[in-house]
């Protein structure tokens, strides 16, 4: 028949090549209607085959081919393959569909494995069998009892795009193959060792344990061409104990052949043994050449052929029976199993059942189930396996979903229960009798715990795609697996048969069954085997050989056994993830041998995708590749294994470096990276060739090399000196392949129409980064040549070349130099400076022109030494042959003339001595003609300041023993060692360095300068001198400081890092030490100009820079200016409006700020199904269920603009609240799914407190909690200009949530669970706290106008707009205990809404500093932070009185039996009958606490009251006793605190020691000597708020 394609296919196919080449039209928006049918009915015989032509990675699935009844001509063509129906055979994946329905799984090859240019065949032979044919290979039967007219079936599918049909006719060496019947079952014809095996790999799988492989000699002869000679193998062959070795050399098998021959054989041994067969024979073989479809259930044909039963079910007597103990292939019949069911195959997949719990829901051919109403119902969810389990036969399951609402989750193990006869329970521990369950991390037998932690990993602490497995050994031990990873036996002498169950309970919703013995796993199981047998088998050599060439080299190549997901190409050289897209783990593959001490192990990563986090992780593992069962990633390995991941070490699964190295998870394409183990044991790890320094000791000598094709890492190449790199793969389905620091393999092959970059050939300290535009030296400080680097193709005529200095350090003379050479960079050898170059170079050092390593002029127009950091300095050859140096965009004139006009030259820069960094400026590029061949006369450099702008000052608040000189600009400490801080006079904008130079020491004192940021805002400190101000710097605590003493970093005092860049206590009179706020929200210090590295990371916005003038150090002057102040008035305002004075009282309005018009939003129309809009678009409400509820805006919000949004309406019927965020791409077509948590492509979302991207979690702990923001919140989004996302509530900046968001980018709100509607707000919405028409700056409110987050105007009745946990769970339980304590309602205030919760989520969501002042003078006290205040009912006067508001804040613990006589009274009494709060002291003269005087009166003693400026001292057990009670909700029991926030006249109290004896610091702010006050005047304590904690 014509190899041809019928004219009439899918509605998206177009045919060309003579109706040979089909191809899917749209085929990344549209991934199926594309059926293609042969033109004519297939003939027998004939392999109707197609080529593979293209691929895309946009969809899953792939093609899928068969055959069907239905004349094209007449058919109405379904969307799939899958689609037809009246006599249709499909073969889809690895699964053979009849009618739409599967008849057999894992059949053949995986067609979606298959790339392009691979060969697909279908053959209806002359038997009505099905084969299929995958590159020449026939795969065996697929179905069987087809009709004779039948039409060639392909249906380019998913990744599929186009095809071409190469052939339709008879396979080559199948003439001969349809004999008589009778002559086949006497002896065997073979004419090929791959039908050979085809044949006993297929005999085998379609009978349960009948196996028919020839002896080891047989194979020999196979191999040798006389298949005639074959013998039988009966069932008293054993296998052989070994492999042949005495292959002839001149065998007429190819190498492949060879391979497929040992692979199918041990398919065939492994099988057998992992369905519990001891014995070859198992039921007899008859002949070895047996017909496959005979082999069916119920056939009789047993004892022809010296035993040999085609029966599946068993053997007959003279066939000798058999001795397999699986269930259900035993001699005579079936075990466990009703008679007449007829012997499992090896086809009969596991499933589960269909009889299963209420609530499950069956589909995927019963492969996966899933619990309906999962956030209504958390039990009824028992699934169990359709059959029974064989012996060592893994049952493992995948978990797909989770619901974050109930405690516990998926259960798993065995019971011997037969599905159809069970009454399923609610949960399977319910079941009393013939079950072992693996629950959380213990074993349940018969609902009973009888091992409480069984393994590491508790089954409920498991994520959405891990997986869990089981496996009955033959010896009757359960083991469980994890990820892969054997877990150990957890219950011996299990019954011989026994069912798989699941319990989808509570938290686990969804699973999949995971097929572990699929044809993938199968044959990389071969090739590991065969590779521990045979190193070289699968690699090119000179002969056929089982032994490897001892003169072979030997090659660090990747071993063939890998992840799940990953595959292994290029003989070994190369892995990668074929369906990186669609899997995100599963990627791990390790060297075939152990490294060589310093051996060094590297790849370079090939091909990225950029829909994952996280990327490429590489170490070394103890573990044997050969027998090692690969977890989904390497770091869940808990033994023998070490990996770099992101910039951190682990060991074992366990951090042990945090900050170690450059972060591989921001690698590109052509990156390398590396390790290798020294002989010292210590392990070392490279980015693009870079040493990272050691990582870890004491690592054992035998260690394999291990990657982690994880994330967004999706290929990677080893590389070594044996062969040339493959080229990186052009795919631009992933788009463009980004170069990164570094990379060996950037720009090379550069066109002459591509972007300026520096070659990948350079000097030997030099380093490339970031794409290819950065280049520095590293070792600077001890290295100060070998660094020349070079342009990556030659400049144009007039066209400039511009580089920036970024880096200098202060250590070298001479700096910078720069020039051109004609000279190929294939071809310099890289000298030490460029300058020693004698030909075909130009180059300008300091004023010297230089041509040839010889100076023609001096004294040009400017000195390259003289440049600091921010210059810039370019170069240009004109038409004419003129040289040009530009400098800060200034033409210096013509620096030489005679250049060879039309011969290539290339830009060249030498970073030497001072100058250690320069990047490409965006200016490089062609000039204006006129300049080009301009000849500008010579002109003088004018030298600028190094930085623009004015010096920074020193504020006038320090310490007590500094005395600031000069305008600010210098300190002196005057006295003693300590009390030396000293602030900037400004907080720090973003990357704004503040310098200092140390002026004198004192080596009398130990210890030296210490630096840092701190969000204490100096203007708030009393006026100088400061004698309440810390000593020093690491105890000043009351706000948040990070510091660096000597060479550790400090958080509040508290140690973070040690060891941290070059200690401060070496520093001497001369050296500069700076500190800086990066956008990244990282403090960077600086010394003499170098940048140490990130010290600390998540570090305040608003933040002062402060210095310690401690120990030897004395006296520093600064070195540092900040921007020149005009700048400001173009610039727009920051959200923080810095731009008010800061000492400023009154309610002004802010002057002077620009106003900004933004640009209006309104939601697009676009949106879930479930959205109702109005309002102009500018309201949205959920009008059903509780999803279903997406939306996005009609426009980009803007960089720099605030989009923000109201809480209108929640409905507390549902759980959880609304999520929002910003997706990267245009929502007009955007098909909304039920969640924003299932939107994976360009997303950065924000749900509860956490962070998400792409729907994994990035960030924890951010920000409140959205679930508690009740009806009135005004939540909104920001893009800053760096590209960082920030949360906003009612107006307060929760700091930086994700980083790199792209632009445009558009804000999206998902109105889920209890929130049921929100508006867009227009107008200007005021500060947390802000009065109506108070317009005043938030940045002008002085802290001490604050108490609780109020403001002073609205202070003791907290305003309503304050309160905004309504929906506050924990306020609500305190609520509840408040009730049952049965005080009068008249002693609270009437209006609940001034009630605050002090919970986390609460004082987060309103922005709460930790401290604030009040009264006259300001004293601190902290906010009782876990605390729930309830507000009293003032008196009328104290409301009014302006004294009130300089009465200072304390608290009281107290009992609750104290409660209601403390309530009477409305004020703390010194007669109270609290043994807690109440002591008798004794009574001083005159109101004073001085000693009495000789003639005073008797001493008596009358009792005080204890209170404290924080909750942590008052509200310790000892004062506040705790009670138990019951909640009348939940009926759980809970126990609670009680205490008193009160207000306490200035004067009336005395500050002292705790009086407990504790020695640990109870307070950061409050130290342990002025923690508690004591009074004993009535009247001097006013009760403001009743305070309730509930544990």
């Amino acid at each position: 028949m014509a190899a041809e394609l019928h004219p009439r296919s899918g509605k998206l196919i177009g045919l060309s090549n003579s109706n040979r080449t089909a191809q899917r039209n749209q085929p990344v928006q549209e991934f199926n209607h594309g059926l293609v049918l042969s033109r004519e009915p297939l003939r027998d015989r004939d392999v109707f085959t197609v080529r593979i032509d293209k691929k895309v990675n946009s969809w899953s699935g792939s093609i899928e081919i068969g055959v069907t009844a239905l004349d094209p001509a007449a058919l109405d063509f379904p969307s799939s393959a899958t689609g037809l129906k009246g006599g249709s055979w499909i073969v889809s994946g690895c699964s053979v569909l009849k009618d739409g329905r599967s008849v057999l799984e894992e059949y053949g090859r995986d067609l979606d494995q298959l790339g392009e240019g691979d060969r697909v065949g279908i053959q209806r032979n002359g038997r009505g069998e099905l084969h299929l044919w995958v590159n020449g290979q026939d795969c065996g039967t697929a179905a069987s009892g087809l009709p004779s007219r039948l039409w060639a079936v392909v249906d380019l599918y998913g990744k599929c795009t186009q095809v071409t049909v190469v052939s339709c006719e008879p396979p080559p060496d199948t003439e001969d193959q349809e004999e008589d019947e009778e002559e086949r079952e006497e002896e065997v014809v073979s004419p090929s060792p791959a039908a050979l095996t085809t044949e006993v790999c297929r005999d085998h799988e379609d009978r349960t344990g009948a196996l028919v492989l020839p002896a080891v000699p047989a194979l020999a002869s196979v191999m040798n061409g006389s298949a005639e000679e074959v013998p039988e193998v009966t069932r008293g062959h054993s296998r052989p104990d070994k492999f042949p070795n005495n292959f002839e050399p001149d065998t007429v098998l190819t190498e492949h052949q060879l391979f497929d021959v040992f692979n199918n054989a041990i398919v065939s041994l492994y099988r057998s043994e992992d369905e519990g067969g001891e014995d070859l024979g198992l039921g007899g073989a008859g002949g070895g050449g047996s017909d496959p479809s005979r082999a069916g259930a119920g056939s009789n044909n047993g004892a022809r052929g010296g035993g040999g039963n085609e029966n599946g079910s068993g053997g007959s007597a003279e066939g000798g029976g058999s001795t397999n103990n699986s269930p259900s292939g035993n001699a005579g019949g079936t075990a466990g199993m009703p008679v007449g069911t007829g012997g499992m195959t090896t086809n009969d997949a596991l499933l589960f059942h269909e009889k299963c719990g209420t609530l499950i829901k069956l589909s995927n051919n019963n492969k996966t189930a899933e619990r309906r109403r999962p956030l209504d119902e958390f039990n009824n969810g028992v699934v169990m396996t359709n059959r029974p389990l064989r012996h060592n036969e893994m049952f493992e399951i995948r978990i797909d979903k989770l619901v974050d609402k109930w405690s516990g989750s998926i259960e798993i193990g065995v019971t011997t229960h037969n599905p159809n006869n069970l009454d399923y329970p609610a949960t399977m521990t319910n079941l009393r009798s013939g079950t072992i369950m693996m629950s959380g991390c213990g074993i349940l037998t018969n609902g009973k715990g009888t091992r409480r932690e069984y393994c590491e990993f508790s089954l409920d602490e498991l994520q959405e795609g891990d997986h869990i497995g089981l496996m009955r050994k033959a010896s009757g031990a359960l083991h469980f697996y994890i990820n892969g990873i054997d877990q150990g036996v957890a219950a011996n002498q299990t019954p011989g048969v026994v069912y798989g169950v699941v319990d989808l309970y509570g938290m686990a919703v969804k699973v999949t069954i995971v097929h572990n013995h699929n044809h993938s796993d199968r044959l990389r199981r071969n090739n590991a085997i065969m590779r521990a047998l045979s190193p070289d088998v699968g690699r090119p050599r000179p002969a056929l050989s089982l032994t490897p060439d001892p003169e072979a080299p030997d090659r660090l190549l990747f071993h063939p056994n890998c992840g799940q997901k990953a595959a292994i190409i290029g003989d070994g050289r190369t892995a990668l993830r074929p369906h990186a897209t669609d899997d995100f783990n599963h990627g791990v593959v390790l060297s075939n041998r152990p490294l060589h001490s310093n051996e060094v192990f590297q790849v370079r990563i090939d091909k990225m995708v950029d829909k994952w986090a996280g990327s490429i992780e590489i170490g070394v593992t103890t573990h044997n590749p050969a027998y090692l069962q690969l977890p989904s990633t390497m770091t869940n390995l808990r033994s023998g294994t070490w990996m770099m991941t992101g910039n951190g070490v682990m060991h074992n699964g366990t951090t042990i470096l945090d900050e170690y190295g450059h972060n591989l998870d921001r690698l590109k394409a052509g990156d390398t990276v590396g390790v290798v183990r020294k002989d010292d044991g210590s392990l070392h790890f490279f980015v693009n060739g870079v040493p990272q320094g050691p990582a870890a000791w004491n690592v054992p000598p035998s260690v394999y090399a291990v990657v982690d094709l994880y994330g967004q890492a999706a290929q990677a190449t080893i590389m070594d000196d044996m062969a040339d790199l493959p080229p990186l793969p052009d795919d631009n389905s992933e788009g463009p392949t980004a170069m990164s620091p570094g990379s060996p393999c950037s720009i090379t092959g550069a066109s002459a129409a591509s972007d300026l970059r520096f070659h990948q050939l350079h000097g030997t300290n030099a380093v490339i980064t970031n794409g290819g535009r950065t280049a520095l030296r590293q070792n600077c400080r001890s290295e100060f040549n070998d660094a020349i680097v070079i342009s990556n193709r030659c400049l144009r005529d007039g066209e400039l070349f511009e580089i920036v200095i970024q880096k200098m350090v202060d250590r070298w003379s001479g700096s910078i130099e720069a020039g051109v050479t004609a000279i190929r960079p294939e071809e310099l050898e890289f000298p030490n400076t460029m300058t020693d170059i004698d030909y075909d170079t130009w180059m300008l050092s300091g004023t010297a022109i230089m041509q040839d390593g010889n100076t023609m002029r001096n004294n040009y127009g400017c000195d390259l030494d003289s440049l600091s950091t921010g210059s810039r300095i370019g170069m240009m050859r004109t038409a004419s042959g003129d040289l040009h140096y530009y400098i800060n965009g200034v033409d210096q004139g013509v620096a030489c003339t005679g250049l060879p006009p039309g011969k290539e030259v290339y830009a060249v820069i030498d970073l030497y001595g001072q100058c250690v960094q320069v990047s490409i400026t965006s200016s490089s590029g062609p000039l204006d003609n006129s300049l080009c061949t301009s000849n500008i006369t010579e002109k003088s450099f004018p030298i600028h300041s190094p930085v623009a702008g004015v010096a920074h000052r020193l504020h006038n608040k320090h310490g007590k023993n500094v005395v600031l000189l000069g305008d600010g600009c210098q300190a002196v400490r005057v006295g003693g060692y300590a009390h030396g801080i000293v602030f900037s006079a400004k907080e720090l904008k973003t990357d704004e360095l503040f310098e200092v130079k140390i002026n004198e020491v004192d080596e009398q004192w130990s210890g030296s300068l210490r630096i840092g940021l701190t969000t204490l805002q100096p203007p708030d400190l009393p006026s100088c001198p400061l004698s309440g101000l810390s000593p020093s710097l690491t105890q000043l605590r009351s706000k948040v400081t990070w510091l660096l003493a000597g060479s550790e970093v400090r958080r509040n005092g508290v140690l973070q890092r040690q060891n941290y860049g070059c200690s401060l206590d070496r520093l001497t009179v001369g050296n500069r030490v700076g500190v800086k706020r990066c956008s990244d929200d990282t403090m960077h210090i600086f010394i003499d100009g170098e940048d140490m590295g990130p010290a600390a990371t998540a570090v305040a916005k608003n933040v002062y820079a402060v210095l310690d003038l401690y120990g030897k150090v004395t006296a520093v002057s600064i070195v540092s200016s900040t921007l020149v102040e005009d700048t400001e008035s173009v610039k727009a305002p920051s959200l923080s409006s810095d731009s008010c004075s800061e000492g400023e009282e009154d309610s002004t309005p802010c002057e002077n700020e620009p106003t900004l018009v933004p640009m209006a939003m309104a939601f697009l129309e676009n949106h879930g199904k479930n959205i109702q809009l109005s309002n102009q678009n500018l309201t949205a409400a959920r009008v059903s269920s509780y999803n279903q509820g997406l939306l996005v805006t009609a426009q980009p919000v803007p960089r720099q603009q605030l989009f923000q949004f109201q809480i209108d309406r929640l409905n507390s019927s549902w759980t959880s609240s609304l999520s929002l965020g910003v997706i990267g791409h245009s929502p007009d077509r955007l098909n909304f799914p039920s969640t924003a948590c299932c939107l994976k492509r360009s997303v950065w979302l924000l749900q509860r407190d956490s962070v998400f991207h792409n729907s994994l979690k990035i960030c924890e702990n951010y920000g409140p909690n959205l679930d508690t923001c009740p009806e009135g919140t005004v939540l909104g989004l920001l893009v800053d200009a760096n590209g960082c996302l920030h949360l906003y509530v009612n107006g307060m900046d929760q700091g930086v949530a994700a980083q790199d968001i792209p632009s445009p980018c558009y804000p999206l709100i998902d109105l889920y669970g209890q929130c049921e509607q929100v508006t867009i707000v227009t107008s200007h919405v005021p500060a947390v706290g802000a009065e109506s028409g108070d317009v005043r700056c938030q940045g002008d409110m002085e802290k001490a106008d604050m108490v609780d987050g109020i403001k002073e105007s609205v202070c003791w009745t907290p305003p309503p707009a304050v309160n905004p946990n309504k929906t506050c769970e924990y306020q609500a339980l305190c609520s509840r205990f408040k009730d049952l304590l049965t005080l009068p309602d008249g002693y609270f205030n009437e209006d609940a809404k001034y009630n605050l919760c002090y919970c986390e989520s609460c004082h987060k969501l309103r922005g709460d500093e930790a401290y604030y002042k009040r009264g006259e003078p300001p004293r601190d006290y902290a906010l009782p932070f876990g605390w729930c205040r309830f507000a009293l009912r003032i008196k009328p006067h104290c409301e009014v009185s302006n004294t009130f508001k300089k009465w200072h804040i304390a608290y009281h613990g107290t009992s609750v039996g104290s409660l209601r006589r403390t309530l009477d009274h409305s004020q703390l009494l010194p007669e109270s009958s609290s043994v807690f709060s109440a002591s008798p002291v004794k009574a001083e003269s005159h109101g004073s606490y001085g000693e009495p005087e000789e003639n005073s009166a008797p001493e008596r003693e009358i009792p005080c009251v204890r209170l404290s400026p924080t909750m942590r001292y008052s509200g310790l057990e000892v004062f506040a006793p705790k009670v138990q009670f019951r909640d009348p909700r939940s009926l759980r029991c809970h126990h609670a605190q009680v205490g008193f926030q009160v207000c306490v006249r200035p004067g009336s109290y005395k500050v002292g020691p705790q009086s407990l004896g504790i020695s640990e610091p109870l307070d950061p702010r409050f130290s342990n000597t002025e923690i508690e006050w004591i009074t004993k005047e009535k009247g001097g304590t006013l009760l403001y708020g009743l305070l309730i904690r509930v544990e």
